[in-house]
């Protein structure tokens, strides 16, 4: 905050202050010209006006109440640029990165700063570490059948996950759905785990439009495709791309079934079926062959920690398996 706005601020909260101060005392004085209750003379409809000051309880209770706001901006921050004898802060400020949160608050209690998020979090940490301790000491199968354990996993995966996956994690363009059995990096529970954990950074699928002789050869790449999965298509086109496909095969596999080893999947899709990241329709796959796609999840491990991916991966682990 700039001096000017800081030194406004401050002015204006003051003066609010001492101007209630000194409306309390013009109240409190008696301009009626007669003593304290005592009628002044005036009646309507034969109710009489008495002189009658501001009730005690009520006159006291406003000066302490301006003492306190004066006691309050003194300690904790208010004033514009002043921070209060107290060093008290709400959060930490201008965090731009996780590490740099985590430095702040480093700095923060070595400097003995009160600062009421990282207590909140300490208290946290210290009520609720035991728990995802016991539960991280237990396997994601045993996990994925406890109904409390589910309870909160499902909890997370709602604060955390939700946004990309849906709070029902059927997915969305882009981002997969995690209630089927397909998976591009395994469905095993050590695999989902891991994707969690350091999240996953597709190679990516080069833009292939060149390669392919342009539009007319993607148009064929297509629909050979599209009839991998049993689609009715051109079959003049589909025979012209089945000739093409051999550069995709090296990802997706001669049969277009995806990139296994070891019988794990290894990020490039299985064209065979009907499930689709970025959807199926002939317009939508020429696009992926023309533009090519790379997706991004980003990694938990330093967010969520390692015992809460552990119930995390449980949850997730347990909607494929119903």
């Amino acid at each position: 905050m700039s001096s000017f706005w800081s030194i406004w601020i401050s002015v204006l909260t003051l003066g609010t202050l001492v101007g209630c101060f000194f409306l309390l005392r013009w109240c409190l004085k008696n301009f009626v010209g007669v003593k304290e209750g005592e009628s002044t003379g005036h009646s309507f409809d034969g109710i009489e006006e008495l002189n009658n000051p501001l009730p005690k309880w009520w006159s006291t209770f406003f000066l302490i109440t301006i003492i306190w706001g004066f006691g309050y901006l003194v300690l904790y921050p208010g004033l514009g640029n002043f921070q209060g004898l107290l060093g008290w802060k709400s959060s930490n400020q201008d965090v731009v990165s996780l590490a740099d949160s985590k430095a702040q608050m480093a700095a923060a209690k070595e400097s003995g700063l009160l600062v009421q998020y990282d207590r909140e979090m300490d208290a946290a940490d210290a009520k609720y570490g035991p728990i995802f301790d016991a539960f991280a000491a237990r396997s994601i199968e045993d996990l994925s059948t406890d109904k409390a354990a589910l309870k909160i996993g499902q909890r997370l995966f709602l604060q955390n996950c939700s946004q990309c996956h849906g709070s029902n994690a059927s997915g969305t363009t882009g981002f997969p759905d995690l209630t089927d059995t397909d998976w591009l990096y395994g469905g095993k529970p050590e695999a989902i785990k891991e994707s969690i954990l350091n999240g996953r950074t597709a190679n990516g699928m080069m833009p292939w439009g060149a390669a392919l002789g342009g539009e007319q050869g993607i148009k064929e790449v297509a629909a050979y495709v599209i009839s991998l999965s049993g689609r009715s298509v051109n079959p003049d086109l589909a025979e012209a791309g089945k000739a093409k496909f051999g550069i995709c095969a090296g990802c997706h596999g001669a049969e277009g079934q995806g990139s296994l080893a070891m019988g794990v999947p290894l990020g490039a899709p299985n064209l065979a079926d009907h499930v689709w990241l970025y959807g199926g329709s002939q317009r939508v796959i020429e696009e992926s062959i023309r533009n090519g796609r790379a997706g991004v999840m980003p990694a938990w491990k330093d967010i969520l920690g390692e015992e809460k991916v552990h119930l995390l991966s449980a949850y997730v682990y347990s909607l494929s398996q119903k």
